[in-house]
């Protein structure tokens, strides 16, 4: 996870914070690793290709 989402560097630690931003972390990680098309690259390419794309963001959503 610290790879991926450089959690080293977050600076949410105050309240329930921290805990609710890791359930999301964990959340997206599992819908980009169940992602069923091939694709080049890591997670951590994958994880930008979905920050960019609309389209591949809403099928990994299943919105599609």
């Amino acid at each position: 996870m610290d790879v991926v989402f450089a959690d080293d560097q977050m600076r949410a630690r105050t309240g329930h914070a921290a805990h609710n931003l890791a359930v999301l972390r964990h959340i997206t990680l599992n819908l980009i690793r169940l992602d069923p098309t091939p694709r080049k690259g890591g997670i951590k390419a994958r994880r930008l290709i979905a920050a960019t794309s609309d389209s591949y963001r809403a099928q990994l959503l299943e919105l599609t």
